[in-house]
């Protein structure tokens, strides 16, 4: 059951598929991967900011960006923006666990957007660029609540508002859907495209990248 109801039927045919190696990591964007592995989702905004950061953690295996949370079927970045079909803007992020932990890469998370404006990254406005952590294990889910909490203490020190990240199972967000191949790595092709993510000033204190 996904978390965000759309109203946008969408199609059988994936928008973006057969996509090769990743150019920067020089691992399969799709799979297989090697084990051990791990999978965890992220939305912080705007994809393309994101995964140029998550690609640059030591551990990360590969990285995607795509759709999740809604429930159109294998909808388009035109159909998501319009905010009817539930999706926010997601990382898929394939990682070591034993190179780097859950923990670390949500310390990065924390600290490279404001998770405290709903729907909103900065000039970003929508329910696509909402704040969304999508565990896939229990281990990260127990990363992710509590990194929250310690980032809220930090937050609560620097007089900020509420965390409004949406922190749910994989199972509950529903399907991730490739975005299209012009957004995948972006910023490598684009080096000076759009990007609102950088750090906000402030430190997660669990985890150590």
């Amino acid at each position: 059951m996904a978390t965000h109801s759309g109203t946008i039927a969408g199609r059988k045919t994936p928008v973006a598929s057969h996509l090769g190696n990743h150019p920067v990591l020089n691992t399969p964007v799709e799979g297989p991967w090697d084990k051990p592995h791990e999978v965890l989702y992220l939305g912080m905004g705007c994809f393309w900011g994101v995964e140029r950061i998550m690609w640059h953690l030591s551990g990360v295996i590969a990285t995607a960006v795509g759709y999740m949370g809604g429930t159109t079927e294998n909808p388009t970045y035109e159909e998501v923006c319009t905010g009817q079909t539930g999706h926010a803007e997601i990382v898929r992020v394939v990682y070591d666990p034993r190179k780097i932990s859950s923990e670390q890469i949500l310390k990065v998370f924390w600290e490279n957007h404001d998770p405290t404006t709903l729907n909103r990254q900065g000039n970003d406005r929508g329910t696509q660029y909402r704040s969304a952590i999508y565990y896939t294990n229990e281990s990260q889910r127990e990363a992710a609540l509590a990194t929250r909490d310690a980032f809220q203490n930090v937050l609560d020190e620097h007089g900020k508002g509420r965390i409004t990240t949406e922190i749910v199972s994989e199972g509950e967000a529903g399907t991730f859907y490739l975005a299209e191949r012009y957004h995948q790595a972006y910023l490598h092709h684009i080096p000076n495209g759009y990007c609102n993510h950088g750090p906000n000033g402030m430190s997660c204190p669990i985890g150590i990248v």
